[in-house]
């Protein structure tokens, strides 16, 4: 028994891969196309694991994909493999639509070549796991209720648009070949190993450093936070128990305004690695003109993933920060070493 896990040096990924193997002996084979988001340095607690095997390609590379199926023959495909930056979405969309809409159509069909070919009793058991975004709903007023699996789906910006599209393959390779698809559609995640891009990463370091915390217009959009190991833990359960063909909400309960995060990780800082020169890390916050088609409020209703799979999350948004921001605090020389190379 085999799993292959797609963008595997990734944020989320890396992170499913080490708690897997932690947790299992079974092997999984992890592939990557290392792009500026993507690190061996993530991997590093298991890349001498016998257990484990990595192979650097990008999903839409059919010849490796097919050679993985071929030769490791796994029983499920975990998908994170994507672009998922929206600032870099707005810069530059083609790249999204390659990976997240041309990457995932040639997956599924490797997927599809192999599964079709495989024995009764093994074509039963494979699953194909598609890690998807709550961004692909659109954005809700402040009396709306949560995102639950049957809102309809209205992506505001290219990359939520990219990932919704990728969502619609997979319905429609389920619904039209019969492959067996799970896919889970998860809110914002923060954590360790997370690239400094992201808002809380972001603002961690450029407090350390002195800089500006920027904060989107008034910094009232409010998100849904998702500790990562948490989510991945969710991820685990719908991959063994999970319905085929449906879709599962992973959320933090844990709604958010991005100012109050930032001030709350301010805090934090001041409490764990005191200014110098005395005063608050709060005092470097900076409002900056917010993005194009920047949407307002997104929430989780993950009502049905505890309902039917007994999931929830074990940390709190509090408890969760302080782990990340004490991380981060750990692990300076990791962040400088990946974005050393960032373009």
């Amino acid at each position: 028994m085999t799993i292959l896990v797609t963008g595997s040096a990734g944020f989320i990924g890396s992170c499913f891969v080490r708690q897997h193997l932690r947790c299992s002996d079974e092997p999984v084979v992890s592939l990557d196309a290392l792009t500026y988001a993507g690190h061996l340095s993530t991997l590093s607690e298991v890349m001498d694991t016998p257990a484990h095997t990595f192979v650097h390609a990008s999903i839409g590379d059919v010849n490796a994909v097919t050679a993985i199926f071929r030769e490791h023959a796994p029983r499920a495909v975990v998908n994170f493999a994507a672009e998922s930056h929206v600032d870099r979405s707005i810069l530059g969309p083609e790249a999204f639509i390659q990976t997240n809409v041309v990457g995932t159509y040639r997956l599924l069909e490797c997927a599809r070549q192999y599964w079709s070919a495989l024995p009764a009793e093994q074509a039963a058991k494979f699953r194909f796991l598609h890690v998807s975004t709550d961004e692909v709903y659109g954005t809700l007023g402040p009396g709306d209720a949560p995102f639950a699996e049957t809102h309809r789906y209205e992506p505001n910006s290219p990359y939520s648009a990219s990932k919704a599209a990728s969502d619609h393959l997979v319905r429609a390779w389920h619904h039209t070949y019969g492959l067996p698809v799970l896919t889970t559609n998860c809110s914002n995640n923060y954590g360790p190993y997370h690239f400094p891009e992201k808002l809380i990463p972001l603002c961690i370091m450029n407090a350390l450093a002195g800089k500006a915390l920027p904060v989107y217009g008034d910094g009232q959009q409010i998100r849904d936070w998702l500790f990562v190991e948490d989510h991945t833990r969710a991820i685990a359960r719908v991959l063994d128990a999970g319905q085929v063909g449906e879709t599962y909400n992973i959320g933090g309960w844990n709604e958010k305004a991005n100012l109050e995060v930032v001030q709350t990780l301010c805090a934090l800082l001041d409490e764990l690695r005191p200014k110098a020169g005395g005063g608050s890390y709060a005092d470097q916050i900076q409002f900056v003109t917010d993005r194009p088609g920047h949407d307002r409020r997104y929430a989780i209703d993950a009502r049905k993933i505890e309902r039917e799979l007994g999931w929830r999350p074990n940390e709190t948004f509090e408890t969760g920060l302080r782990k990340t921001v004490q991380w981060y605090l750990d692990h300076q020389d990791w962040v400088r070493t990946v974005t050393s190379r960032t373009p």
